[in-house]
This record gives C-alpha cells, sequence and structure tokens, in this order.
C-alpha cells in the first residue's frame, strides 16, 4: 500500500493555507506533519480524510480496496476525543465500532482498552474520566474497527509518559502489520525511521517527506 499527494493545496475562509505539497508514505511507514501553529498541518489531515475540499493537486491510494474511498479506509483522530460524556468508556468504543464497521462485543472493546491500560475504567461514565483517560480511550477507537490508514493529530496530547510509550507500542504493532500513520505532532512519538513533513511560517511546504 502506498500514500502519496501531489501539489497539493488548500483554502479555508478564502484564504491559501497550503500550497504545492506533496508526500509519498508507504505500508510500515509512519510520516510526521510538522511545523509551527498555523501551518495547515490539522487541514492537510482533515483533507486526506476528506473533510475538506482541496483547492488543487490530488491524494492516490495504491494497494487499498479499489471501491472505497481513502477516507473511508481511515481513522481519523483530531483534537476532540469525540466521546459522549454520559456513556461509559465502553459503551463510547461500542458505538464507535458499530458506526466504523469494527467488533463492538464487550471481548473487543474491553481488549481495546487494555492495550491503553483503561480497562478498569471500561465502565465508568466518561465524564468522570481525567483528560489522559478520555484520550486514551479515544485512542482505543482505532482498535475496535481496523483499518489501514491512521491519521492522527496531536495523537498525545494529555498522555502522561506511561501512556505515551502504551501509545507508541500500539503504533508500532500498527506499523508492523502493514499500516499507515500519518501524524500531525509537536511531540516526539516514539517511532524509528519515521519520514517527516516539515510546513513552514508561511504555511507552504517546506520540505517533503523522505
Amino acid at each position: 500500500m502506498r500514500l502519496s499527494a501531489h501539489e497539493i493545496a488548500i483554502e479555508r475562509g478564502g484564504r491559501r493555507v497550503l500550497s504545492g505539497v506533496s508526500f509519498e508514505s508507504r505500508a510500515g511507514q509512519a510520516l510526521l506533519i510538522v511545523g509551527p501553529n498555523g501551518s495547515g498541518k490539522s487541514s492537510l489531515l482533515r483533507a486526506v480524510a476528506g473533510f475538506l475540499p482541496l483547492a488543487a493537486g490530488s491524494f492516490a491510494l495504491e494497494g487499498g480496496a479499489a471501491q472505497a474511498a481513502i477516507g473511508e479506509q481511515a481513522h481519523y483522530l483530531g483534537h476532540a476525543d469525540a466521546l459522549k460524556s454520559a456513556l461509559t468508556a465502553g459503551e463510547n468504543l461500542a458505538f464507535w465500532a458499530d458506526a466504523l464497521g469494527g467488533d463492538s462485543r464487550r471481548a473487543a472493546w474491553i481488549a481495546a482498552l487494555d492495550r491503553l491500560g483503561l480497562a478498569h475504567v471500561a465502565d465508568f461514565p466518561v465524564r468522570a474520566l481525567s483528560a489522559g483517560q478520555k484520550r486514551r480511550a479515544a485512542l482505543a477507537r482505532l482498535l475496535v474497527a481496523p483499518r489501514p490508514i491512521w491519521l492522527l493529530d496531536e495523537p498525545t496530547t494529555a498522555l502522561d509518559a506511561a501512556a505515551q510509550r502504551l501509545f507508541a507500542a500500539v503504533m508500532r504493532e500498527h506499523l508492523a502489520g502493514g499500516g499507515l500513520i500519518l501524524a500531525a505532532t509537536h511531540a516526539p512519538l516514539d517511532l524509528d525511521d519515521a519520514a517527516r513533513l516539515t510546513l513552514g511560517d508561511d504555511a507552504t511546504a517546506t520540505g517533503a517527506a523522505a
């Protein structure tokens, strides 16, 4: 599988936030999208997911499901955790598993939460969880509905060092299984041999993925 972008341009509110961005990422590879605030990192991920239209350029996916759009083969995890506070952590994961065509059985979401050190709060309402626990519950969504492409926007926000190590292991396992990760991040993600795409102060690409 190979995901590529060619001369991408994105406009928001009548302003061009990205121009001339190209990259390529292959199965088993992470691409870290870095740059200052306002450089277009989140916009690029949202465009890959199909949430934002392109002003110019194109994305291409080789080796995926021929009849499915890129966004249908991807998990997008943004700044918001997308959890319903009145539901338990497990109920939230069951909801997302059903919505995304995954496994909504209790055993599946308990296993997903356990991978991130959260099995003990599976039946707690989300409103009772700390910010870090909510983030880990959101990250567990990646595991209850397997998809080959993960689009992660600052995924380690609110995670302590131990939780960051747990999630790094989850990401490495996904890559080892042939998955792709595109992650916008200010923090190191502990992924060896990750490629980098640097977006610059003028909101254009200043470097391409190696």
